[in-house]
């Protein structure tokens, strides 16, 4: 009986026990083995990362929104890693957002360390310009010669003219050889005057034998060309010496280029230009400077190049847009890149560019200092710090920077901010020490009149940033200069001065030049406290980079959390702590 009372209850525990696990598994055990694709499924969504377009080191396990921007986060692309913390990743949707285009450095076609890039035209050599002139007085009788365009050979009929002064002159002549054999030297005068007219001895041979005058004169060309300009019709009365057509012999012309004043210190007589015309496009062609202007334009900055181009075909025409390159001499012997000027950012006496790296899955790019050379026009000579190869950003490199140094990553603002062995620039003085702590007191007040105005800005509330602007003013009023002494109380007036000029523009201005002028008080109050020092508190001194037209801009606060005054509810926590000041 106890045995089978037994058994009945290790039956009852059995069935209780598979009850149990099927409440807590759901079904029998091939139910609890979930399909492989759906684990796969779970475990890709329990491993998902969101992350920011614009700030791609913010890393969420969940969707949200940015800390730093605010903006939407989006699932990171499967297969990234978070990489090195010196390289910026970017997604292509922020890559296209920001408009960041590259350059391989050396790649064929870009343009080399000591190459000049010159435009200019083509125009008539001056030496072979030329007038026609009327040799005697007359009316044009008849045109041989009728439009601008048209060529003229050297000897060609230009026009017949009546004169009567050269009808009277060739009767004076027919007189005078009547008296040859007693007064020879009246004939000789008679034909020297009609030479005088460009009438030439044939002529004036056939005047003397026929005995007969003629009423008109043909008109020859002194020289051949291409007639640019006719002053003269048919009909016309004409004075001796007047202009009847302008001439130019197009069979050599000159390439006149525009160089920049920085240029011409590599261009030298005789160097060569490859230039091209759009006349005949994909064919280059050669010519050598041969003058460099002595004077440069007032206004454009530039002197003229000229350059000698034969020109026996007829393809070169006067007013041709060419586009030329020169190579100078001194640099054809250097193995030297150069690269656009928009692709290099400045911080100091440093020079900085952004380098894509290559094989990545997503856009990623890393900070590089690099040595510059001379400026060649709208380049630079790159001395070290590139390769040929290595792929930069030449338009965009700001919108990374400012990304870099939002997300506290290698970039122009953060490495200084490292660098830096004090938190003041080496640049400003600091009377920290000689200053009396009662004039640190009044600057603190200054500072919460300042403080006031920053959160009615971050509010977006032009009035009650007049109102803080007038505090700020008055709060300045009461500081004692006279606790400062020599050179600190000079340096204090000229601060203050700052000061109370941009806070009048605030307290005047409208929401945008407030904004404006707040960033250059914050800019003054900055190095006054960090010249002077504090007597309490601790300010965090804090930037946004794509304030002031994506320049960046500082202000100061009394905690590391960013709100941002220069744009509000537009972008509240864009913006990043970069130094602090405490007593």
């Amino acid at each position: 009986m106890e045995n089978r009372t037994i058994i009945i209850l290790i039956s009852l525990a059995a069935v209780l026990g598979l009850c149990a696990g099927y409440m807590l598994f759901g079904g029998s055990a091939w139910d609890t083995v979930p399909d492989s694709k759906e684990n796969n499924q779970q475990v890709e969504t329990e491993s998902e990362i969101w992350t920011c377009s614009m700030h791609p080191s913010v890393r969420q396990p969940e969707p949200g929104q940015c800390p730093i921007c605010g903006m939407d986060l989006i699932p990171l692309q499967q297969g990234t890693s978070a990489g090195d913390p010196l390289v910026l990743e970017m997604t292509p949707e922020a890559v296209a957002l920001a408009n960041i285009q590259t350059l391989v450095v050396g790649q064929q076609g870009e343009q080399k360390a000591g190459t000049i890039i010159l435009s200019g035209k083509i125009k008539a050599d001056e030496r072979r310009i030329a007038t026609q002139v009327a040799h005697v007085p007359g009316r044009i009788e008849k045109l041989y010669v009728t439009y601008a365009g048209e060529s003229v050979r050297k000897g060609q009929k230009m026009a017949t003219v009546y004169s009567p002064e050269l009808v009277n002159a060739q009767r004076e002549l027919l007189e005078a050889i009547k008296w040859n054999k007693t007064k020879p030297q009246l004939a000789e005068a008679a034909r020297n005057k009609l030479r005088y007219w460009k009438i030439d001895d044939v002529t004036i041979r056939n005047i003397e034998v026929t005995g007969k005058v003629q009423t008109s004169i043909t008109l020859y060309a002194d020289q051949g060309g291409i007639v640019s300009n006719r002053h003269i019709a048919a009909g016309d009365y004409i004075q001796e010496g007047e202009a009847l057509f302008d001439l130019v012999d197009l069979s050599r012309l000159w390439v006149l280029f525009d160089a920049y004043e920085e240029d011409l210190g590599k261009i030298r007589m005789g160097d060569q230009v490859a230039f091209t015309v759009p006349a005949n496009p994909g064919k280059t062609y050669q010519a050598r400077i041969s003058f460099i202007d002595p004077v440069i334009d007032p206004q454009t900055r530039i002197a003229t190049l000229r350059a000698e181009l034969a020109n026996s075909s007829g393809l070169f025409k006067p007013e041709m847009f060419v586009r030329g390159t020169l190579t100078s001499r001194s640099a054809q012997k250097t193995n030297q890149f150069a690269i656009p000027k928009t692709a290099v950012l400045w911080t100091g006496k440093r020079s900085v560019v952004y380098v894509q790296e290559p094989d990545m899955d997503i856009p990623s790019f890393s900070f590089r200092e690099i040595t510059l050379g001379e400026s060649e026009g709208d380049h630079y000579q790159v001395v070290d710090g590139l390769e040929g190869g290595d792929r930069i950003v030449v338009n965009g490199a700001f919108v990374i920077d400012a990304a870099a140094q939002l997300n506290n990553m290698n970039s122009m603002m953060n490495r200084q901010v490292r660098l830096k062995e004090t938190k003041r620039s080496s640049s400003l003085p600091d009377y920290t020490a000689s200053t009396p702590a009662r004039f640190k007191q009044q600057l603190g007040l200054v500072a919460d009149a300042y403080l006031q105005l920053k959160e009615a800005l971050v509010a977006s509330s032009q009035q009650k940033a007049s109102r803080s602007a007038d505090q700020l003013i008055r709060d300045l009023s009461k500081v004692d200069m006279s606790l400062v002494k020599g050179e600190a109380h000079l340096y204090w007036m000229d601060q203050a001065n700052a000061m109370r000029s941009h806070s009048n523009l605030i307290a005047k201005g409208d929401l945008e030049k407030q904004r404006e002028q707040f960033r250059f008080l914050s800019d003054a109050l900055i190095q006054t406290l960090k010249v002077f020092g504090i007597s309490e508190h601790t300010y965090y001194i804090q930037h946004c980079p794509m304030a002031n037209n994506n320049k960046g801009a500082s202000w100061i606060s009394l905690n590391h959390v960013i709100q941002n005054p220069y744009y509000g509810d537009k972008m509240l926590t864009c913006g990043a702590v970069i130094d602090s000041l405490e007593d």
